[in-house]
């Protein structure tokens, strides 16, 4: 083998790494971590063929023969390189789709359409506390986000789309909204409790408000102008017709972001030191949440409002930023390693598309002077083992920033 392909055979070889974003999963990793070859390139056998000794040049003492002169012996062909059994193409042929796979179903309601049932929509998922804000006819980004939300959280294949499926459980959870509803239009409802009102429902209503920070005198069972302020600051940051007294979309809405009040909170009784060190979120005090703040920089686990626990985190770069909003535990990966970065993410859960909440080793070791790939990273490896086993598929994140 000459010098020339013995420098030509180890260029061939060829290292491909297949980008699938910030903190993906590894959904298209190959069997056994070999990459595909291209069929139309073969590549020649690297081990060495012996070639025959020489023997004049080996041998400069010894005299040719005339028979050597006069009848030079064959010279062995210089060696050549095998030719393609199959010749290249600019752009190989597809593979035939899998019969076996069905299409995607068809979407009634999809990202870019505009209308009244993009409005019922949004007003439909308003309902269930997926959607927030005001109703637009655009099918947008938070759209998407609340629709997918919804699927993950009912079981249904997360499309970011409507499909019939999707639709129909929707439609079985909430009610036909108004046209007042679909279009912004506030009117207040009748009042339910109002100025002079008392007994056990205004101590409720007082602890409720206690719980998101907009009633802070002693819970006394007495609707008084203390009560009256804090409703209507409650009401104006929901855009709820402000009119100081409860109605039903006031109580709603109240119930839905705050739990049942303990005994402690309904008769003023101080809580624990220590249990109010993170600000959460109104989304965060219902039900099993992962509250995540960016502001704070801290994650706590919340079940009805009460903090299990909390940790620091980290978040994405200004390239790659953790997205906000509110979302679902898709899945969960134990051991899971990273396909673009070939990096460990012990203890992850996945909550929006490639992006989780998981151990850090390079937030342990080098705090926050760097960042991740959109992921939630955790430095404290006890504590997201223990958030791992406690929260479960289908339990609600909330990142935001305050």
């Amino acid at each position: 083998m000459t010098t020339q392909y013995r420098r030509i055979i180890p260029a061939a070889v060829a290292v491909f790494v297949l980008a699938l974003g910030g903190c993906a999963p590894d959904v298209m990793a190959h069997p056994g971590g070999v990459p595909p070859t291209d069929p139309s390139v073969v590549v020649a056998d690297p081990t060495p063929t012996p070639s025959a000794e020489p023997t004049t040049e080996e041998s400069p003492e010894s005299s040719p023969s005339p028979t050597d002169v006069d009848t030079p012996a064959p010279q062995p062909a210089p060696h050549e390189p095998e030719e393609p059994t199959q010749t290249p193409t600019d752009s190989p042929e597809p593979a035939p789709a899998d019969p076996t796979t069905p299409p995607p179903p068809p979407a009634i309601i999809d990202v870019g359409d505009e209308g009244d049932k993009v409005r019922e929509l949004q007003s439909r998922l308003q309902q269930i506390e997926w959607f927030e804000g005001r109703i637009t006819p655009n099918y947008g980004d938070q759209t998407r986000l609340a629709v997918e939300g919804f699927q993950s959280k009912r079981g249904i294949p997360v499309l970011g789309y409507v499909d019939q499926v999707t639709w129909d459980r929707l439609l079985g959870m909430t009610r036909m909204p108004t046209h007042d509803e679909m279009h912004n239009i506030l009117t207040p409802g009748p009042a339910l409790l109002g100025e002079g009102s008392k007994g056990d429902d205004v101590k409720d209503l007082q602890a409720r408000l206690k719980q998101i920070a907009w009633y802070f005198d002693k819970v006394d069972g007495i609707y008084g102008a203390k009560t009256v302020e804090a409703v209507k600051g409650f009401q104006e940051k929901r855009e709820i017709p402000v009119t100081g007294e409860v109605d039903q979309r006031t109580l709603d809405r109240l119930h839905g972001m705050t739990h049942k009040p303990t005994t402690d909170e309904l008769n003023n009784v101080a809580p624990k030191p220590g249990a109010g060190a993170m600000v959460l979120d109104d989304r965060c005090l219902q039900g099993r949440v992962v509250c995540i703040s960016k502001a704070q920089r801290k994650l706590a686990w919340v079940v009805d409002g009460q903090i299990q626990m909390t940790m620091d985190v980290r978040f994405g770069s200004e390239m790659t930023p953790t997205r906000n909003g509110v979302f679902a535990v898709n899945w969960k990966s134990r051991d899971h390693v990273s396909s673009l970065y070939d990096t460990a993410m012990p203890y992850a859960l996945f909550f929006s598309g490639g992006q989780a909440v998981h151990y850090s080793a390079d937030f342990a070791a080098r705090g926050y002077n760097g960042a991740s790939h959109g992921c939630v990273n955790v430095r404290d490896k006890a504590a997201v083992s223990a958030l791992f086993d406690a929260a479960k598929v289908g339990d609600k994140v909330v990142v935001y920033t305050g």
